[in-house]
Parts: structure tokens; sequence; C-alpha cells
């Protein structure tokens, strides 16, 4: 006997960005902002604003915006932002020289962005 098993279409789009060479919590000013925005509106929003963190989450979204797409057939003026997720990477331990023989040390931070847009049309719960 077969089993049937039934298709379902993903609603949400998915895209990460690893290893960018931006502290955390830049990039979490901005994340705060995009949360529950219209996939669009986030885009024209992101271009806006003159800092490096908005330059990457706008290559980040437009990325999730083809996945959604390509990849899952929702058209994207349908997609909104669930979530933009901002974790710590690793971080780089530098060394800078000081007074007196001394050396203080920097630590140059990393982080990876995970954005999750769903499909405004699909009830949640």
């Amino acid at each position: 006997m077969k089993k049937e098993t039934s298709v379902k279409e993903p609603e949400c789009a998915k895209a990460t960005l690893k290893y960018v060479k931006t502290s955390a919590k830049k990039v979490r000013d901005l994340a705060r902002l995009l949360k529950g925005k219209p996939a669009l509106d986030a885009v024209a929003f992101v271009k806006n604003i003159r800092r490096k963190s908005a330059r990457l989450i706008g290559g980040l979204l437009h990325s999730a915006i083809a996945n959604a797409e390509n990849n899952n057939n929702l058209a994207a003026n349908k997609l909104m932002v669930e979530s933009v997720i901002v974790e710590e990477g690793p971080v780089l331990k530098r060394f800078i020289p000081a007074a007196r023989g001394s050396a203080h040390p920097i630590r140059k931070r990393m982080s990876h962005i995970r954005l999750i847009l769903r499909n405004i049309d699909k009830k949640i719960g």
C-alpha cells in the first residue's frame, strides 16, 4: 500500500550572512527596527540609512527575497520580516603597543546574521 505524502509549500525563506567584520551590537541596533515590517518596506528603509550594518542587512534582505521567489515560489510583496537574529562570531585578538614597552589588547569582533521572511497570507497559529 502506498503512502500519500502531501507536498507542503514552505511559507518562509531564510538567508544567512556569516563572519561579518562588524560587532553584533552595531548590527542589532538596526535589526530591532526591521522586525514585523513588510520585506519591500524594509529594503527601502535600509537603503536610506548610512551605516555599514544597513548595507549588510540590505544585501541579506535581497538574498532572502530572491530565495523566497526562486525556491519557494512566494511573491515579494507578500513577505514580512519575521526575525533578524544577530549572534556573535569569532573574535580576532590583536595587541597595540603602549607606553613603557607594554601592550594593550584589541578585540576585533565578528558576527553572524540570520534573516527569516514569512509569507503574510499564511495564518500563524
